[in-house]
Formats: C-alpha cells, structure tokens, sequence
C-alpha cells in the first residue's frame, strides 16, 4: 500500500502544531511527531543524521508556506527507498505475519490488503481471518519446538489503533484483547494508520477531526488526545492463542 499524498500533509500540518506547542523547530517536531522518518526508509533508529533524513531536513525551508512545506515533503518521498518501511516478518500467512522481537517474543502484523477486494474485516471474512491466524500461530509453535523453546514463555504483541476496532477485536483470545493499554506512537503507523483506508486513501473524517481538535488544544500534552484512536498495545502468550485454537 502506497499511501496518497493527503496523509503526508496531515503530519505535516500536525508536526507545525506539535512545534508551535512546544516551542521546537519545525524539523525536530517532524522527527519525533510524525511517521515520515520511517515512511521515508530510513528505518526505526529515528537517528537526526541518517542520510535520508539529512537530506530532507536539508533542503526543508522552516520559513517557507506550510503548502510549499508539503509540496516538498511529496517530491522528496518520490525518490526515497519506501519499501523499506514495511516491518521486516519472519513468516507471514495471509492478511498476518509476525516478526522476532529483540527480547524473544514476536510482534503480531496485520495486512489489510485481500486478494478479493473485500474489506479483510468484513464479517464474511472472518472465518478466513480466524483460519489465518491459526495456521499462523501454529507455525509459530512449531519453530518454538524446532528451537528448544516452550510457547507458554513467549509472548506476542501487538500494538496498533486497529484494537479499538470490534471487527478487529474479535479475531484474538479474549486474554490478549484484556491486556490492552494505550501508549504513546507518535512516530508509528500503529497510530497514524487509522487515517488510511485499506487502499492507501485518507478518511478525510478522522483526519479533519484531528485537524480540528489541534486548533483548540493549548498545551503539547494534548495533542495525542486529539487523535481519534489511540494505539494500543497488547500481548498475551502463544499458548493463550493455542488454548483457543482448540476450544
């Protein structure tokens, strides 16, 4: 999924608010304020001298327009490596992957792109969704084994707005959904994603309600309560998704 121009002027316009609240250069409020660092490829370091973000900053006008602001922002994505924001998996079955985590879980992923055209949240779809993350899970569990290691100790996580969502709710253990708590993502899809469509388009509602609801706010602290949804993070262990694969 390519996203359309319209989600980058969104963290930009929010990045301007972000550094007028807390008295920040405009290039500081994009780094730590928006996706853009990782959109552009540079990765997950959110380092200030990365090339790609060097770059950017380099040829950004901070006196400029907000307009020519985004204007610049678009030109200069065209020619950055973007499919390098995607998270690197270790196995993917159809709309879900999962990735290693540094400390020995995996970090559940979601696709929200299908073969047929439908929504893959569509309550027709949920049985193909279930079947996915089964099939998914039990992989997981057999290269825990293959690896000496019991599922019971590992968890997975996720971390996403998509967990406010009922249809999405409902495809994961009871357990896992139980943990939820909202964090923090100001730099992450996980909270910028729930202003994109499955096709890369922006809900222009959820957006214009940001947009809104920054105009009022008066403090920095209140900016991420201005998002629609707030990210949230999950986890639970494999064998909770196991003892309900067989129940």
């Amino acid at each position: 999924m390519r996203p359309e121009r319209a989600f980058y002027d969104l963290q930009v316009r929010f990045a301007h608010t972000a550094a007028r609240l807390a008295d920040i250069p405009l290039a500081a409020a994009l780094l730590d304020c928006t996706n853009l660092y990782v959109r552009f490829g540079a990765g997950r370091n959110f380092d200030r001298t990365h090339p790609l973000w060097a770059a950017y900053v380099d040829g950004l006008d901070e006196h400029a327009s907000v307009a020519q602001q985004c204007e610049w922002t678009w030109r200069y994505l065209q020619d950055c490596p973007t499919h390098q924001s995607a998270p690197a998996v270790a196995v993917t079955v159809g709309c879900f992957s999962y990735a290693q985590e540094p400390h020995g879980g995996v970090r559940l992923h979601f696709n929200a792109r299908t073969d047929n055209g439908m929504s893959p949240l569509d309550f027709r779809q949920l049985a193909a969704r279930q079947d996915e993350l089964r099939t998914l899970i039990d992989q997981l569990r057999a290269q825990l084994r293959a690896s000496g290691h019991a599922s019971s100790d590992v968890l997975v996580h996720g971390t996403s707005w998509l967990y406010n969502v009922p249809a999405y709710r409902r495809l994961f253990p009871t357990a896992y959904i139980a943990s939820a708590r909202p964090v923090a993502r100001l730099r992450a899809l996980s909270l910028w994603g729930q202003f994109l469509d499955r096709n890369g388009c922006v809900r222009n509602d959820a957006a214009a309600m940001l947009l809104a609801r920054i105009e009022r706010a008066s403090d920095f602290a209140d900016l991420l309560s201005c998002f629609p949804l707030q990210a949230l993070a999950v986890q639970a262990s494999v064998e909770v998704f196991a003892d309900r694969k067989r129940t």
